[in-house]
């Protein structure tokens, strides 16, 4: 097992990290904030909100599309401020969360569906995962129209889209597995498939590399592991706290950068900026979208 090391602090709850024009940029959850870091660790403010952002991503014309959760809204940020792309209220439930967006400019996103913070403290974690409201994917075209992608989701969280356009792989954070799905030329989605299944792991962030392997950040453990299609385990990096999101990036593609948090209960994660970004040097770099 190999150890990631500290690259900044003073977070409140890292989300959606994507490597964009040389710095990292990721959310804030209760800073309510979109932030960057550099390679010296320093952060700057790139986007204040009312509501807690989540994913993030652009369009093909380099505007910045950020995920408001509360809302339920899909955010553009224009050259005259912040816009409604998409209104995700009729599909989504409780939290809009993490997404991804490909290069022709569609986004997919996911929701909660329920309250998860209040299920597992009337129920626990185990019967959280056994027992829970499944919820849709929302695809989002680039002219703002919403979809319905995909329904019967248990949590759908981090997602990754395959280097020719062509595969979609999201992870189902409460079936504790990597779904996958072939994209059609429409955007529509066809082929639903476990693409590996990762044991007693909450795989929440995801990212891919170049052997076509996906990183998978575990809401549970303090670590981030790497997973082949079917399931096994090539590499652990171990984190200082549990990991609830990663991404491939630096100036060759070959840093991870690992979103960590004392916990995702969202009264413990706002009391106090314990959150940190951690890094590790791996050998195969980022592809595909993010």
């Amino acid at each position: 097992m190999s150890k990631a090391s500290v690259l900044t602090e003073g977070l409140y709850f890292g989300e959606g990290p994507r490597w964009h024009g040389g710095r990292l940029w990721f959310s804030d959850f209760y800073a309510h904030a979109v932030k960057s870091v550099g390679n010296d660790g320093v952060q700057r403010i790139e986007l204040e909100l009312d509501d807690q952002p989540s994913g993030l991503g652009w369009l093909p014309d380099g505007r910045l599309l950020v995920v408001s959760m509360a809302e339920l809204k899909l955010l553009r940020q224009d050259s005259d401020g912040l816009k409604v792309h998409a209104d995700l209220s009729e599909l989504s439930v409780h939290l809009c969360n993490d997404m991804v967006v490909d290069t022709a400019g569609r986004a997919w996103v996911g929701n909660f569906g329920f309250d998860l913070d209040a299920l597992v403290e009337e129920k626990g974690v185990e019967a959280a995962l056994s027992d829970h409201p499944t919820t849709h994917l929302v695809r989002v075209d680039p002219d703002g129209s919403v979809h319905r992608a995909s329904s019967e989701m248990h949590f759908p969280n981090g997602m990754v889209v395959s280097p020719d356009g062509k595969t979609l792989i999201v992870a189902e954070t409460l079936s504790l597995c990597l779904t996958a799905f072939d994209i059609c030329a429409d955007g529509s989605l066809s082929n639903r498939r476990v693409w590996a299944s990762v044991g007693m792991r909450a795989p929440d962030g995801i990212c891919l590399n170049a052997d076509g392997h996906v990183w998978v950040a575990n809401a549970i453990e303090s670590e981030c592991v790497l997973v082949a299609e079917g399931g096994e385990i090539l590499q652990t990096v171990e984190t200082s706290q549990p990991c609830f999101a990663c991404m491939l990036g630096g100036d060759d593609g070959r840093t991870l950068y690992l979103m960590t948090a004392q916990s995702s209960d969202k009264n413990e994660a706002s009391a106090s900026p314990a959150g940190k970004i951690e890094t590790f040097k791996v050998e195969v770099a980022r592809a595909g979208c993010p």
